[in-house]
């Protein structure tokens, strides 16, 4: 009988437990915070976004991640869009590694071939005409092809490989990753005095400041490679079609679709087109197919939205929608950083963008923020309030600049303004 109660006792008493902490859970949080559901991201140990983990609830002393430049704040767009970028596959499509024999990137398939040409006619960002185009498994990929097709196989030591700081903060570690013998990173090109053969990276916009730019060293022996990912017109004036030896994109930051892992290249040498073809080869014996037809579907319904022979689509257009949020999130920014001397950011110069006729000044897919006055470290002083950036130190200046991302979701994006808002030193 003892036993039989006691045990009774012990169910009664976990039964009890278990509504309470149930009832904890549904109702715990509900303050001014929880009522509007955010999705941010938290810090934990490690991966290639020092570990971050997406939640559906951000309180207050949770940590807010800008440190990646993850474009999902298109997702509300593409959403809206529905099944018109839809692509079904079936079993029997895609076997083959080859796309087509008689191109010189055999590996890409000619509707995106197609689709590239067409959506830079459309823009007016990039010199089409009498290129080589090479697809890649993003931008990465394509970056250690061309550093591979502009180095001398047969050199006595490494060729040097520089960008002007502020420089993207991968650059250093990607270059030297496989510690090639064919190239090295030589760090910042406005310090580089060296006479030998040397590649200069160039970014514009750059990343992290969002300025336009040109090659400082202009040796003669040197080649120089443009990455033009936030060449577009929801983040810069497009002044003019850009005509360079080698110049890469990618989807992501043009439309949004990182995951997709799509770039290319526009190469005017037909050598080293085959070069940056053979190291694709040899590296990942192409490019993903499906990858490419749903690239080609996504940039397909760009152009068409453009299309003013069909009738007008309703809603906004891509570029539209991501030139307004934008200017609206820049605004917003601002706004907070002018109201807080702790902080500062660039200045830009408003110019004319031929592809949409509007004067506006950039609004780069990074704010490159700086802590004013006696604070030294930024990247911690900010992480101190939960908000984590990568530091300035990383792109090769000063620890009193950091990079924030402008394009997370709407949810994180609006929390950090406002947390840093509340920011006093």
């Amino acid at each position: 009988m003892y036993k039989f109660v006691s045990l009774r006792h012990v169910l009664l008493v976990s039964l009890a437990i278990n509504v309470g902490l149930l009832w904890r859970f549904t109702n715990e949080g509900n303050g001014s915070d929880a009522n509007v559901r955010r999705k941010t991201n938290v810090i934990r140990s490690s991966s290639f976004t020092t570990g971050l983990i997406s939640v559906d609830e951000v309180q207050p002393q949770e940590f807010i991640s800008l440190q990646v430049g993850d474009p999902t704040m298109y997702t509300r767009f593409w959403r809206e869009m529905g099944n018109k970028t839809t692509v079904v596959l079936s079993g029997d499509q895609h076997l083959s590694y080859i796309s087509n024999v008689k191109n010189l990137c055999w590996f890409l398939e000619p509707k995106l071939e197609s689709a590239i040409t067409r959506l830079h006619q459309l823009v007016g960002n990039a010199v089409v005409d009498d290129r080589h185009i090479v697809v890649g498994t993003g931008s990465s990929q394509l970056y250690h092809a061309a550093l591979y097709a502009l180095s001398s196989l047969d050199a006595s030591e490494p060729m040097s490989v520089v960008a002007a700081a502020p420089y993207y903060s991968s650059y250093p570690s990607m270059t030297d990753l496989l510690k090639s013998g064919l190239h090295k990173w030589d760090g910042d090109a406005h310090k580089f005095n060296k006479t030998k053969p040397y590649i200069e990276v160039v970014t514009s916009p750059n990343n992290p400041d969002g300025f336009i730019r040109k090659p400082v060293v202009n040796h003669e022996n040197g080649r120089v490679v443009h990455d033009l990912a936030y060449y577009w017109p929801q983040y810069t004036p497009i002044s003019s079609p850009v005509d360079h030896e080698l110049v890469m994109f990618t989807v992501s930051k043009a439309t949004g679709h990182a995951g997709m892992r799509i770039g290319w290249a526009l190469v005017k040498d037909e050598e080293v087109a085959k070069k940056m073809v053979k190291y694709i080869e040899l590296n990942s014996i192409g490019v993903s197919k499906d990858s490419q037809l749903r690239a080609t579907k996504i940039l397909q319904a760009v152009i068409d939205s453009y299309d003013h022979t069909s009738i007008p689509e309703e809603g906004e257009t891509l570029f539209e929608f991501g030139f307004n949020l934008m200017a609206e999130r820049w605004k917003k920014l601002r706004t907070v950083v002018k109201q807080n001397p702790i902080f500062s950011l660039p200045n830009y110069s408003p110019g004319l963008c031929s592809f949409s006729g509007r004067t506006f000044e950039p609004q780069p897919a990074f704010a490159w923020l700086k802590c004013e006055g006696q604070i030294e470290d930024c990247e911690s002083f900010l992480r101190s309030h939960k908000i984590l950036t990568r530091g300035g130190e990383k792109f090769g200046v000063s620890t009193k600049h950091v990079r924030i991302s402008m394009v997370d979701e709407d949810n994180t994006f609006d929390l950090f303004a406002e947390r840093l808002s509340t920011i006093r030193q």
